[in-house]
């Protein structure tokens, strides 16, 4: 009888154990992946590819999921629920990817410093091996880097020049004060707050004017309200696909190199096609009653003596110095390679 009871009692001490320690009853591997791009978009189909080989390469039955839309919130709190694992991954851009390392900044938050895509990807992959060893640094392996277009202004009353917009009041990412303050000082209103508020926040007047890529201003209707545009490639939308060092190390070393070359290959697709999709969001706008507006070339020499009056407020505050430096030669050797 008191063996029996003995049983009894390994037997539920052992279940508890199982309980606290899933691993223990063979629980299979998951990655979940979040982002804020949209549901069965051109981003969100090329992360469930990467799923399916994920998948592939793993025993039993693996739980991959992707969660678009902001559900697991914004940029910032997706890094956060990584770094205690509730995600294994994100698709972030500048803004989510500085939060881990803030040097990387530097391939966004420099306004009309980039006039090209070929000037994106060639400071892009000359900072890239130091910037991903610094990613590794601090736990987090970049799989693929991607783009989403160029900002452009929306506004629900026409502008053209800088002035114009000190009247207005613009989104702001909640996460970046920096830039918040640098705004203020110049004038500006930013109102900070998470890409799922901008709808609500510009139909109830909280915010007029939104910096958005066309493709995102289509998919998410805030042209709808905000139908001015200002055709103006303020700054690229540079972007990543990071997973924790912990969910790569349990890849393996066969694994790891099937999901490099795939991810090499989702990241060219993506930014071939998302720089496509610049023009022909435009288009699809313009045909449902957006309003382009072009800066006349004095009006344009404003918006670069703003850029210009920008760069020493934003080297050492938004973008560690050494890194702006860093940008700044590469711009220059390769404008001077172009004979510009």
């Amino acid at each position: 009888m008191k063996s029996s009871v003995t049983c009894r009692c390994l037997s539920a001490l052992a279940l508890v154990s199982a309980m606290l320690h899933p691993l223990a009853w063979g629980a299979e591997k998951q990655l979940r992946i979040g982002s804020l791009v949209p549901k069965n978009s051109l981003y969100h189909r090329q992360i469930l590819e990467l799923g399916d080989i994920w998948k592939k390469g793993q025993e039993g039955v693996p739980k991959f999921g992707v969660f678009t839309d902001g559900s697991q919130g914004g940029e910032a709190e997706m890094t956060r629920r990584m770094r205690i694992g509730q995600l294994q991954g994100a698709l972030l851009s500048v803004v989510g990817l500085r939060e881990i390392e803030p040097s990387v900044a530097a391939l966004q938050a420099m306004p009309l410093l980039f006039k090209t895509w070929e000037e994106v990807d060639y400071v892009r992959e000359k900072m890239r091996p130091a910037m991903e060893k610094k990613f590794a640094d601090k736990g987090f392996v970049v799989l693929s880097w991607g783009d989403a277009g160029w900002v452009r202004f929306f506004s629900k009353e026409p502008a053209t020049r800088p002035d114009d917009y000190k009247k207005m009041k613009f989104f702001a990412w909640g996460a970046e004060a920096d830039q918040q303050e640098i705004m203020k000082s110049l004038g500006y209103t930013p109102v900070p707050l998470e890409p799922t508020d901008i709808l609500p926040a510009i139909q109830t007047g909280m915010i007029n004017v939104v910096p958005s890529t066309p493709y995102f201003a289509l998919a998410t209707q805030i042209y709808n309200t905000a139908p001015y545009m200002l055709e103006i490639n303020w700054a690229p939308i540079v972007g990543a696909l990071v997973v924790t060092q912990k969910t790569w190390n349990e890849m393996s070393p066969e694994l790891q190199a099937t999901m490099r070359v795939a991810s090499e290959k989702a990241g060219a697709v993506i930014r071939a096609q998302a720089r496509k999709e610049v023009d022909e969001a435009v288009d699809a706008m313009k045909k449902r009653g957006l309003k382009v507006t072009r800066p006349t070339p004095e009006q344009m020499q404003e918006w670069n003596l703003l850029a210009e009056k920008l760069y020493p407020r934003i080297r050492g505050t938004m973008v560690p110095a050494d890194t702006f430096d860093e940008v700044m030669m590469h711009l220059k050797t390769f404008r001077a390679g172009r004979g510009k």
